[in-house]
């Protein structure tokens, strides 16, 4: 039987901070699969998103000083951290020259992998709150945090004005802690 720790979130953050390994082993088992997900829905390409996901985590040891409990939760600033690295990802000029080179697959197959992850991120039940926003929310978030496109983007895409958007995304995130609370 093997000896299963927990951390409550501000054990975790105070673990990470000192660098304690067995606090990011926790972190990694426990977090790795939803935040591939939010990676895999910006970048298609599995091998691309499980290197970005290990960027990621990279990026959530170095940085962890910079987490501020009293803007938000560890797991949204997490989220922010692998949504942004794959946004910056899929915009670089490698992987846009690298995205030219690769030949087309004939059949397109879901993995084992991207399912678990689904159904972790599940699990937590992002997908239940995010239903349960407004329709006009619904797609903003979609948009933004799963599709990884800007809010300029999604101003042009949804026809309406930038300031509108921002506002619109703010209160459904809003709206979404209130109901992962």
């Amino acid at each position: 039987m093997s000896n299963t720790v927990t951390y409550s979130e501000q054990e975790l953050v105070s673990s990470l901070k000192a660098k304690d390994e067995a606090a990011f082993n926790y972190l990694y088992e426990n977090y790795s699969g939803a935040l591939y997900t939010i990676v895999s829905q910006i970048i298609n390409q599995q091998e691309q998103a499980n290197d970005v996901l290990q960027e990621v985590f990279v990026n959530i040891w170095r940085k962890i000083e910079s987490y501020d409990s009293s803007k938000g939760r560890l797991f949204t600033w997490m989220l922010n951290v692998a949504r942004n690295l794959a946004i910056d990802t899929i915009r670089s000029k490698a992987y846009q020259n690298n995205l030219k080179n690769q030949p087309i697959p004939d059949t397109v197959y879901l993995s084992t992998d991207a399912v678990s992850a689904q159904m972790r991120m599940d699990g937590i039940g992002l997908r239940k709150a995010v239903q349960q926003l407004k329709a006009e929310y619904r797609t903003l978030i979609d948009l933004a945090y799963f599709k990884g496109c800007t809010h300029e983007e999604i101003a042009t895409i949804e026809s309406l004005p930038l300031g509108t958007v921002k506002t619109r995304i703010r209160s459904a995130l809003t709206q979404l802690r209130s109901y992962l609370k």
